[in-house]
Formats: C-alpha cells, sequence, structure tokens
C-alpha cells in the first residue's frame, strides 16, 4: 500500500478513521519512537479501556510466538468490534548483514543491565548464523562470531549466555517463521482483524518487508544517526517532538537553557534524554518549569563528579559500567583506597536505609514515593530517627566509657575528655545532604538489596579493605573482585 514517516502518522491515523484502517502494520526503526508509534495506532483503533483490554492481543516477537500471533489474528473475537494483534519487538526481518547491529545492541543493553533484552539481540544472531551455545562459547565465539576478543571486553556475552541457559531461552528457526508469515500475509486477515508488527530492524531486501509494503502500510521510525547539519536537525525534531509531549502531559515546561544543557549531556540518545526528562519532572513537584538549575543539580553531578557516578554503577550492580568507571578513576590516578572508601560509603548509607526503614519511622517511607512526596513525608521522619539514633549512642558512650581514653587520663591525672561519637559527622545522610534529591536516589536503590546482602557486601568492603592495607595484592585485583562479588551477588 504506501510507507509513511512517523510524523505523518497523525494524518494517516485522522484518514484512515474515515476511510478504513488497514488489515496490516509494519512499525520500524527508533526503540523509543516505535513504542509511541504503537500506542498512538492503538489509541486510535481501540480507543476506549474495555476495547484495549478485551479486543488487544500482544504477542512476544521471538520467532516461535509468530505462528501463535497469525492463529490469533485469524481467530474471530468473542466481542464484537476491532480485534489488533500485536507482534511486539519482533525479530522476524533480520538477516545476516544485521549481525553487526545486532552485537552493538546486545551490548548496550547489557550496559543497562537490560539482560533479558540483550539475550534477545545476541539469540537473534545465533538463530541468524544457526549457532548453538557451544558455537559461542569463549573458546569458539572468535571463529563463530569472527570477533578479535584481544582487541575488545566481550565477556558479557557470558552472561548473555548464563541468562540463556538459566532460563531456557530457546532458539528459534527464522528463516521457517519468515515463510510461514510471509505465506499468512498474501493470504489475508479477516475482516475486523489487524495485525501490527513491530520491529527496529527490517532489512528491505527481504521478500517479507516487500510483501510488508505491497499488503499493508509501513510506519517509518528511522531517524539518522550522522551528524551532518541535515540529520541533527532530523534528530533535534525528533527529541524537541517527544519531550513537549511528555511536558504536555505533565504540565510542565522547560527553559531554553535547560534544554540545551540536557541535549548537550545526551545528544541523540531518546531513551537516555526521555528517563532525565522524567527525573526532573519529579524533581520539580508543584513548580511549572523546569530549569537550568535542576539539570545542574539532578543530573550534572553524574557528568562532573565520577566517583559519584561509579559509587552509583556499583550500587546499581551494573558491572561492565563499574569496571569501566574504576579503570577511569585509576587512570585519573586517584588512589586505590580513595576508591574503596568511597564505595564503603555508598554502602554505609545503604545499610542505614535499611534500618531506618525496618524503625518505627520507615512508615514514613514508600519505594513509590515521588520526590515531593519523600521530600515532604520522609525527610521530616529521617531527621526525626537520626536525632533520636545520636541520643542513644550517646547514651551508650556513656555508660561504655572509652577505656583508652580513661587510662590516658588517668596515667595523667586529668579528667577523661569526652569523645563526640562520629556518627554525627560521617554517616546521617539527612544532616549533610546538600540537596536532598541524592538523598531520595538512594532509597530507591537500596530497594534493589535485602538488607542480609547489604551486610554481606560491607563485610566484603572491609575485607578488601584490610587487604589493600596489608597486603601486596594488586589494588585493582582486589578492587575488581570485590565489585564483581557486589554486582553478581545473588
Amino acid at each position: 500500500m504506501s510507507e509513511i514517516q512517523y510524523k505523518d502518522l497523525q494524518s494517516h491515523i485522522k484518514s484512515a478513521a474515515k476511510d478504513g484502517f488497514s488489515h496490516l502494520y509494519l512499525i520500524c526503526g527508533e526503540e523509543m519512537l516505535c513504542k509511541t508509534a504503537l500506542d498512538e495506532l492503538l489509541d486510535a483503533m481501540l480507543p476506549d479501556a474495555s476495547s484495549r483490554e478485551m479486543n488487544y492481543e500482544p504477542v512476544d516477537g521471538t520467532n516461535e510466538n509468530i505462528f501463535d500471533a497469525v492463529e490469533r489474528v485469524n481467530t474471530f473475537s468473542f466481542s464484537a468490534g476491532r480485534k489488533v494483534v500485536a507482534l511486539t519487538d519482533s525479530k522476524i526481518f533480520y538477516s545476516k548483514d544485521s549481525q553487526a547491529v545486532l552485537l552493538t545492541k546486545a551490548k548496550e543493553a547489557c550496559a543497562r543491565d537490560d539482560v533479558k533484552k540483550a539475550a534477545r539481540y545476541f539469540t537473534g544472531i545465533m538463530s541468524l548464523l544457526n549457532l548453538s551455545f557451544d558455537d559461542v562459547s569463549k573458546a569458539n565465539r572468535k571463529e563463530s562470531l569472527k570477533i578479535d576478543e584481544s582487541i575488545s571486553d566481550y565477556n558479557w556475552i557470558d552472561d548473555i549466555i548464563a541468562y540463556c541457559i538459566e532460563n531456557n531461552v530457546n532458539l528459534s528457526a527464522g528463516e521457517d517463521s519468515a515463510s510461514f508469515l510471509l505465506k499468512a500475509i498474501e493470504k489475508g486477515f479477516p475482516k475486523e482483524n489487524h495485525l501490527i508488527i513491530v520491529a527496529e530492524q527490517a532489512d528491505k531486501r527481504l521478500n517479507l518487508h516487500k510483501a510488508l509494503n505491497k499488503n499493508g502500510i509501513i510506519i517509518d521510525c528511522q531517524v539518522s544517526k550522522g551528524d551532518y547539519k541535515g540529520d541533527r536537525v532530523a534528530q533535534e525534531s525528533v527529541i524537541s517532538e517527544r519531550m513537549n509531549a511528555v511536558l504536555s502531559k505533565s504540565g510542565k515546561t522547560i527553559d531554553k537553557d535547560a534544554y540545551l544543557a540536557m541535549y548537550e549531556m545526551t545528544g541523540f540518545d531518546l531513551r537516555t534524554f526521555l528517563n532525565n526528562l522524567e527525573k526532573l519532572i519529579a524533581y520539580a513537584g508543584k513548580r511549572k518549569n523546569i530549569t537550568a538549575g535542576d539539570v545542574e543539580t539532578v543530573l550534572e553531578r553524574t557528568k562532573t563528579d565520577p566517583i559519584y557516578e561509579f559509587t552509583n554503577a556499583v550500587s546499581d550492580r551494573n558491572l561492565e559500567n563499574s569496571l569501566m568507571l574504576l579503570d577511569s578513576l585509576l587512570y585519573s590516578e586517584i588512589h586505590p583506597l580513595q576508591v574503596l572508601s568511597a564505595i564503603i560509603n555508598q554502602f554505609r548509607k545503604l545499610v542505614f536505609q535499611k534500618g531506618f526503614a525496618e524503625s518505627l519511622y520507615g512508615k514514613a517511607w514508600d519505594p513509590d514515593f515521588s520526590y515531593p512526596r519523600f521530600s515532604s513525608v520522609t525527610m521530616p521522619a529521617i531527621g526525626e530517627y537520626e536525632k533520636n539514633l545520636l541520643d542513644d549512642i550517646e547514651g551508650w558512650d556513656r555508660f561504655f566509657p572509652d577505656e583508652e581514653n580513661e587510662e590516658k587520663a588517668e596515667n595523667k591525672k586529668k579528667k577523661p575528655v569526652k569523645k563526640k561519637s562520629k556518627i554525627s559527622s560521617d554517616l546521617f545522610i539527612a544532616k549533610n545532604a546538600r540537596s536532598l534529591y541524592p538523598v531520595y536516589q538512594l532509597f530507591k536503590k537500596a530497594e534493589k538489596f535485602r538488607k542480609e546482602e547489604l551486610l554481606s557486601c560491607y563485610e566484603k568492603l572491609k575485607k578488601a579493605d584490610m587487604e589493600l592495607k596489608s597486603s601486596g595484592r594488586d589494588p585493582k585485583l582486589i578492587l575488581v573482585n570485590v565489585i564483581f562479588q557486589i554486582c553478581l551477588q545473588k
């Protein structure tokens, strides 16, 4: 039928509302735009919640599920009206030329800690090349995948393989399912039934793509990643359009300087840009306008403070980012003990959060709290918790005096000097917080750990501290070892 650009989707929807929607759609290109296009199309085809619930059937896009999707789209709905089946995140259009792109996407997904998505990309490569898990093992992957591990680190592939084996991820026959779908498209679907296929990658040379172009509508969500003026204009147009849609929905506006600061930080990375925008919306609270100061407070610190970014990566259990940032810190001649102290300090705060959450004051915290609610409800409770904890510790100091201090005073015939507890200055987080937003983020991070896990991590860090100070081992190896233990601990 035809191929349209994402920017023309709303015009198509208006026409289709009068003349009828196609029985077949392919949405392909940039991931976030594809998801947006799917939502917009579904809103138009199934406008009310009840019809969406009864007549919309999403199917995971792995190749073995294509048979199920075709069967569903050929089955009449129990309720009256239009039926829509969506084959999401499909790999049906991958060709052998897609290997390099898929390998890059798999690595990027691993870096985001999204091993499930990384496994989809990687098993897509395996299906295309007809490889087994033994073929992509460390001993064989250099030959089977044609990669040189002496140039780049491909250990992240081991994490994907372990995930696939542990979760019984099956490899599918891409060619057979593609042929099956091609025949189904040529045969056609029932009058009120529609199939939507969503794919990041779509090779136009494939017969399946040509059949879709002939029998359906292709919505092209590709955005050029080049650095020419025309490419940059297109990228900024997409960023601006999606930003305005999110801001309109939240009732916010953004300063031009704030927008430029965000774009300078992310470039054309739509996912990161929109995630950062959501952080700023939460931080702004009741304020309508997002300013450049908000960007500096919430986002800029991650960019300018490598220690802060590093400790966040470790507490997020992001192994690849943690090791990459560790290399950067050590290359910058930051002392290994300073690096380890930063991790220890982060985990002391995480342990503190668990103590607060399990106390009587913990009722003032919920992981689903927005930032404004955290500021108004949780922070005052943290202040009270810290005050009472400090009173208890000072009471313990009076009951159990410092023996070393008393002995020195006895020898000098002087009255013992009362030492102020260190905990008042280096552990409490509310008292020392320059900004409340990092405290909010810390509380969110603590939810990724059970208390027992945090205590176990803290013991490992103490052991690493002793090794750094007393053993002759390579400091980097000690740091790498403890990071592995934290990030991979089950």
